[in-house]
């Protein structure tokens, strides 16, 4: 899957030296219906460019994106880069009937903007009704796991009634749900691993209203950085990911030669609220242990023991673990006054949207 990337504090600076030589990358989205085989059922929903997930968008601290965005799909919407800092390029923010009108069935609309000062993971997605369900991608540096909840029907029940999206048929690593659902297993994603390599491995929560626990069965996970910005490094045995986060961590292949899952389920510690209890699974598997593609008679994965859907001192734990990797200076005499603007939009978008 192409999930992750060596990781060295050699390529780290090789890196930052490059991201001076700052470029112009073009893309073209193409927002459309596509047919997914999922849970026994093939599915109609709507992708970028017939992917699920869209397209990874690799740059570099400095480079100006230009997205054009074509929607073929049936309904309205728009692309937001969610945690890019658009300094003076606000049109290019993404809700729609904030910063500009969704773009109609049919039309088109082309993004620029730069991203600078920011070094790590962030991601896009649609901005329309409940659409980033299945519109939506990563925008880094290196490939990416995403985990996401599905359910084909989410964007029609909630235009129709305004309310809250379905509970999710099953959540999914990198769009495939795992060895715990039904007509998945030969699906479930499968992530190598050298033994004594360390590994970098970059996890986007796009669950749309879901917080999720993250962990590896046997592993450790040092927290490196987190919404494009680096940490002060911490080590912990799972995560916690807010819909929309982002965190960086590294991996190491430091257990003998097996298989092992990455699991993510469900945070919820609101009472008598509905929400999906399931595990969704992927693969850790040390190259030493692979076996034929659907003929596999490798070890059954050891499954990480996840902690309980309402822990919430899990959560605040791992909360509290973050500190910026280096002392904030906060002045303490204000010598300069600041004047905001704020702008309104008054032009009417085109009825029927």
């Amino acid at each position: 899957m192409g999930i992750f990337n060596k990781f060295s504090f050699i390529f780290l600076v090789i890196f930052l030296a490059l991201s001076a030589n700052a470029e112009v990358q073009r893309h073209r989205f193409v927002i459309q219906a596509t047919k997914v085989k999922r849970l026994c059922k093939t599915h109609n929903i709507i992708t970028v460019n017939g992917m699920f997930p869209g397209p990874t968008l690799e740059i570099k601290n400095g480079d100006t994106l230009e997205v054009q965005v074509v929607n073929k799909a049936r309904y309205t919407t728009l692309i937001y880069r969610h945690g890019v800092r658009q300094m003076r390029t606000g049109w290019a923010y993404g809700p729609d009937f904030v910063t500009r009108c969704p773009i109609r069935p049919g039309g088109s609309y082309t993004y620029r903007f730069t991203v600078q000062g920011q070094e790590g993971t962030l991601w896009w997605h649609a901005h329309s009704s409940w659409l980033r369900a299945t519109v939506y991608g990563a925008l880094e540096s290196f490939s990416v796991t995403n985990t996401n909840d599905y359910d084909d029907q989410s964007e029609m029940e909630a235009t129709r009634t305004g309310a809250a999206p379905n509970v999710s048929d099953a959540y999914t690593i990198n769009a495939q749900s795992g060895d715990l659902y039904k007509c998945s297993s030969k699906e479930t994603t499968i992530v190598p691993i050298d033994s004594g390599e360390m590994n970098l491995l970059r996890v986007i929560n796009a669950a749309l209203n879901q917080p999720l626990f993250f962990k590896v069965a046997n592993h450790k996970l040092t927290v490196v950085g987190a919404d494009a910005s680096y940490t002060k490094p911490f080590t912990t045995s799972v995560l916690m990911l807010g819909p929309d986060q982002t965190t960086d961590v590294l991996i190491q292949g430091d257990q003998p030669p097996s298989r092992h899952y990455m699991a993510a389920r469900a945070y919820q510690r609101a009472q008598n609220a509905p929400f999906d209890n399931t595990t969704t699974t992927a693969i850790l598997e040390y190259k030493f242990a692979s076996c034929a593609a659907k003929k596999c008679n490798g070890p059954t994965p050891i499954m990480p023991s996840l902690p309980a859907y309402n822990d919430t001192n899990t959560v605040t734990a791992f909360s509290q673990s973050f500190r910026s990797r280096e002392k904030a200076e906060v002045p303490t005499d204000i010598d300069e006054s600041l004047f905001f603007t704020i702008g309104l939009g008054l032009n009417n978008c085109p009825p029927n949207l």
